[in-house]
C-alpha cells in the first residue's frame, strides 16, 4: 500500500480530486487515503432494554475472546449528574452491543461477564465514574487516550488517533447530544456503535508505538494507577466553581451565591435537569450582586461626645456565627482582639485636669480622631 502523488492537470482538462489517495496491490483503481468509517461491520445493533436481552448480551460477551472495547454516552448539560444513558461494548466473537441502562437497577450481570477481561476505553477517567454507578468496574484497563499521549501523538481525541493510526475518518457530530432522548435516533445509534468499532485494532497500533519507544511498561503502570486510585472524592465547596464568582468580593454576597447554588442544586436534582439549564450561573451572580447592602460605618468608628461607650458592640461586630458568610481571599475587617486593644489604649492616656477646659475622653477633633485608640463603640448596624 503506497501513496500516489497526483500530477497537475493541463488547461481544459477536468480538475483532479485533491483528496490524497493510496494504491493497494491487487486492487485496480485508487482509494482515498482516509476512509470514512460510516457504518459498523455487522450493521447497527438493536438497543438492549429488557432483562432477557441483557442476559443474552452477557452470555455473548462472556463467550467472546480478547479485550473488550467499552464506551458510555451521557447527557451532560441536559440531565442532572453524569450518569450513563447508553453503554456500548464490543468484543471479538461477541459483536457490538448497545445497552440502555435506564430500565435496570444495575449492569452487574455484564460486569460479571467481563470478569478478568481487559477493557479498552478512551479517556477512561471520564467514563469510569458513570460505569461504576451501574456496578461496572474493570479488572484491567487500556486507556487509548493516555497511551496516545505517552506515544507522543500530536492529537489525542478518539477521531484524531483513529485517523492517524488506522486511516479511518470517524465523525463526532453527536458527542454533545442529549442521550437521554428516547427512542434514540438511528444515526445516533450508528455513531455510538462506531465509537467501539475499532478500539481493539487501535490498541494494537498503540502497543506497537509504545513498545518501539520503550514506554509500554510505563503505560501499564499508569493504567493500573487509574484503577487503583478509584473514584474521585466529592468536591469540597462545589459552589465555588460557579462561573463569574471572581466578580464578588463581599462575604455576604458570597453567602448569597452559596445558598442560591445549593437551592438550585436541590431543585435540579428533584427535576432531573442540569442546574445550568434551570438557572444559569450568571443569574446567581447577578442576584447576589443586586442584593441590598447593609449599612457600614467608617473604621475606626466615630466617637460620641457624651462618653457613653460599650466594647461589647465591637465584640458583636467581630464574632460571626458558624454558618456565617464564607471567607474571601482578602484580609477580613473583623478583628476579635480590637476591644481589648481599645481598653488598654484608653488607660494609657492621662485624664485632663479639672477646670482645664479640655473635653472629656469621649471627644476628639474629627481630623485626628480616627487614629486615636479610644474605648469606643461603632454605631448600631441595621
Amino acid at each position: 500500500m503506497t501513496p500516489e502523488n497526483l500530477e497537475p492537470t493541463t488547461a481544459g482538462a477536468p480538475a483532479a480530486d485533491p483528496t490524497p489517495h493510496i494504491t493497494v496491490d491487487g486492487f485496480e483503481g485508487r482509494i482515498p487515503e482516509i476512509i470514512d468509517l460510516d457504518a459498523p461491520r455487522e450493521g447497527v445493533p438493536l438497543v438492549i432494554d429488557t432483562l432477557s436481552g441483557l442476559e443474552r448480551c452477557a452470555a455473548a460477551i462472556a463467550a467472546g475472546s480478547g479485550p473488550a472495547g467499552v464506551d458510555a454516552e451521557r447527557a451532560s448539560g441536559f440531565r442532572y449528574g453524569q450518569r450513563a444513558f447508553l453503554v456500548q461494548i464490543r468484543r471479538d466473537g461477541a459483536g457490538t452491543w448497545l445497552i440502555d441502562p435506564e430500565p435496570f437497577d444495575d449492569l452487574k450481570i455484564v460486569n460479571e461477564a467481563l470478569r478478568g477481561v481487559e477493557w479498552i476505553l478512551h479517556a477512561a477517567t471520564q467514563d469510569l465514574p458513570c460505569l461504576a454507578e451501574l456496578g461496572m468496574w474493570p479488572d484491567k484497563l487500556f486507556d487509548t487516550e493516555l497511551a496516545a499521549r505517552l506515544a507522543g501523538l500530536p492529537r489525542v481525541g478518539l477521531a484524531a488517533v483513529i485517523e492517524q493510526l488506522l486511516g479511518f475518518g470517524l465523525a463526532k457530530e453527536h458527542s454533545a447530544a442529549d442521550w437521554s432522548t428516547r427512542p434514540l435516533p438511528e444515526p445516533w445509534l450508528r455513531y455510538a456503535a462506531l465509537d467501539v468499532e475499532v478500539l481493539a485494532e487501535l490498541r494494537e497500533e498503540l502497543i506497537e508505538l509504545l513498545e518501539a519507544d520503550g514506554k509500554l511498561d510505563f503505560a501499564e503502570q499508569e493504567f493500573a494507577g487509574i484503577l487503583g486510585a478509584g473514584l474521585p472524592a466529592p468536591r469540597v465547596d462545589p459552589w465555588r466553581k460557579t462561573s463569574g464568582l471572581h466578580q464578588i468580593r463581599d462575604r455576604r454576597q458570597l453567602a448569597a451565591v452559596r445558598e442560591l447554588w445549593y437551592e438550585r442544586d436541590q431543585l435540579a436534582r428533584k427535576r432531573d435537569v442540569a442546574p445550568s439549564r434551570l438557572i444559569p450561573d450568571s443569574a446567581l451572580v447577578a442576584a447576589a450582586k443586586a442584593m441590598p447592602q447593609p449599612f457600614r460605618s467608617s473604621w475606626p468608628p466615630k466617637v460620641s461626645t457624651d462618653g457613653r461607650h460599650s466594647a461589647k458592640h465591637h465584640a458583636g461586630c467581630a464574632a460571626l456565627p458558624a454558618r456565617g458568610p464564607p471567607t474571601t481571599f482578602r484580609r477580613s475587617i473583623f478583628q476579635p482582639t480590637l476591644p481589648r486593644r481599645l481598653v488598654s489604649g484608653q488607660t494609657a492616656i492621662p485624664k485632663p485636669r479639672p477646670g482645664s477646659g479640655l473635653p472629656g475622653p469621649g471627644y476628639k477633633r474629627p481630623r485626628i480622631g480616627s487614629s486615636f485608640p479610644w474605648k469606643t463603640c461603632s454605631p448600631r448596624i441595621t
